[in-house]
C-alpha cells in the first residue's frame, strides 16, 4: 500500500534518487536545493510516496515564485512505472496541499526531450497521468534558448524605447490589454476568457513583476507615429534569465517588430551579465517563434502546460 507524507529532513534535497543515474540525481538535488534556498518551495511542500515497506517510490514538490506564500505549480513529479495509482495519489495529495495553502488552481509543465534539472522521461506517460487526474492542456508550447554571443544585432532604428522607470505601469498594462484582445497564445486567450482583458493584463504584469528585474529593463517601443508598438519585459527567474514577455500591438503587427523586441530584451539581459537566456511561446504563435529564430535562438524543447482547477 502506498502512503503520501512530507519529506523528512535527511531526505532533502536529494528527495528521490534513481540508481545508476548520477547525472539526473546531481541535477535534481541541486535544483531542489536552490528552490529551498530561494523559498520557491518549503520542506513541508515536498511530498514523498512510500510503499508498504517504507521505501520512497515517488515525489512531488509544490512551487511558487520567491516572496509568494501560495503555491501555484509543482515540479519534480516522479511516480514508478507500472504504478499509475501512486502517480494519481501524489497528484491528488499535491492538489489537496495546494488548496489548503490557498491555491485555487495548480500548474505543471512537461518538457520533451527530457533534460536537466527535472529529467521528465516518458512524457507520454506523464501527460496521461495528468489528464487522468483532471489536468487539461492550456498550451502546447515551444522553448527557445540563446547562448549569448559576443556581439548582438543592433536595435531596430524604427523604434524608440521608453522604460517603466519613465512611464510607470499604466501604459504597459494598457498595451497588454490591447494585444491580449487578439492573441495567438492559447493560455493568454484562456486568461482573457476567465478574467477579462484588463484583469488578464494586470495579472501578466504582476506575475512577471515577481521575477527579478529593474524598472529600466522593461520598455515600450514606440513606432515613428508615436504610438506604442511593442512591449518587452525581460527578467530573471530563480534559475535563468528569461524573455519574460514580448508582445506587439495589433496595429503594428506584420512589421517584424516581434524580433526587434526579442533583440532588445536580449541586449538588456546580456548587458546585465546573462550568458544564456530562455524564452517560450505557443506553437500556434508562429510569428513569435519566427522572432526567436531570427534573433538567434534555438528551439531546444517542446513544453506542454497543464492546469487543474482546485
Amino acid at each position: 500500500m502506498t502512503s503520501i507524507r512530507a519529506a523528512r529532513p535527511h531526505e532533502l534535497p536529494a528527495l528521490l534518487e534513481h540508481p545508476e543515474d548520477t547525472e539526473r540525481n546531481a541535477a535534481t538535488r541541486a535544483y531542489l536545493g536552490k528552490l529551498l534556498d530561494t523559498k520557491c518551495t518549503r520542506p513541508e511542500w515536498c511530498l514523498v510516496a512510500e510503499d508498504g515497506d517504507g521505501w520512497p517510490v515517488g515525489s512531488v514538490v509544490l512551487w511558487t515564485l520567491p516572496g509568494e506564500e501560495t503555491p501555484y505549480a509543482f515540479v519534480l513529479f516522479e511516480a514508478p512505472a507500472g504504478r499509475d495509482d501512486t502517480g494519481a495519489a501524489l497528484l491528488d495529495a499535491a492538489a489537496a496541499k495546494a488548496r489548503e495553502l490557498g491555491a485555487d488552481e495548480l500548474d505543471h509543465v512537461v518538457d520533451s526531450p527530457a533534460q536537466a534539472p527535472q529529467f521528465q522521461r516518458d512524457p507520454e506517460r506523464r501527460s496521461a497521468l495528468l489528464r487522468n487526474s483532471g489536468f487539461r492542456v492550456l498550451r502546447d508550447g515551444r522553448r527557445f534558448r540563446l547562448r549569448v554571443p559576443a556581439e548582438l544585432p543592433s536595435d531596430d532604428p524604427r523604434l524608440t524605447f521608453r522604460s517603466l522607470a519613465d512611464l510607470g505601469p499604466g501604459p504597459f498594462i494598457d498595451v497588454l490589454e490591447e494585444l491580449l484582445a487578439d492573441s495567438a497564445d492559447a493560455r493568454l486567450t484562456a486568461d482573457v476568457e476567465q478574467y477579462g482583458a484588463r484583469r488578464a493584463a494586470e495579472k501578466i504584469f504582476e506575475q512577471t513583476a515577481s521575477l527579478r528585474h529593474e524598472p529600466e529593463w522593461w520598455e515600450l517601443g514606440h513606432d515613428a507615429d508615436g504610438t506604442p508598438a511593442v512591449i518587452s519585459l525581460p527578467a530573471e527567474n530563480p534559475s535563468v534569465p528569461v524573455i519574460g514577455f514580448i508582445g506587439v500591438a495589433p496595429a503594428h503587427r506584420g512589421k517584424g517588430y516581434a524580433a526587434s523586441a526579442v533583440v532588445r530584451g536580449t541586449r538588456i539581459l546580456a548587458e546585465n551579465g546573462a550568458q544564456e537566456i530562455l524564452g517560450d511561446c505557443d506553437a500556434a504563435n508562429t510569428a513569435m517563434a519566427k522572432a526567436f529564430t531570427r534573433s538567434g535562438y534555438e528551439n531546444f524543447a517542446n513544453r506542454l502546460e497543464f492546469n487543474r482547477s482546485l
